[in-house]
């Protein structure tokens, strides 16, 4: 039997809101909170939430680094691999490693906009 179950994974970050929206627009969900708030949470409809902590020196992890680590990161499922690079690029998502040997490896990684990884999974 589990001792404890997750209430929320919680991302630190300069600006909440702001962070919110971009996970809201990549993964849906509805953001409560108010953009100045030092605490943001998404509720996403197959996951408890995510939650987005104000950190006033926050500084983002490095991809990849053993000095600097990642902290975390998301690996996300997606439906077509070019067409939801596109989106998430254009939502702001900043390119780490995108050689997945002709989809072979099977995922390409990202940094949304403060610096956590992400990565985009082809289906199996």
């Amino acid at each position: 039997m589990a001792i404890a179950t997750i209430r929320t994974l919680v991302f630190d970050c300069p600006h909440p809101y702001a962070l919110a929206d971009f996970y809201a627009q990549l993964l849906g969900g509805e953001i409560k909170g108010e953009t100045d708030s030092a605490w943001v949470d998404l509720y996403i409809s197959d996951v408890k939430r995510l939650s987005f902590q104000r950190v006033p020196d926050y500084v983002p992890p490095e991809w990849p680094s053993t000095s600097r680590s990642q902290q975390l990161h998301l690996d996300l499922d997606v439906d077509d691999m070019e067409a939801r690079e596109r989106e998430v690029l254009a939502l702001g998502a900043k390119a780490l490693d995108l050689e997945d040997e002709g989809g072979r490896r099977g995922f390409r990684v990202y940094a949304d906009p403060v610096g956590h990884p992400f990565c985009l999974i082809r289906p199996w």
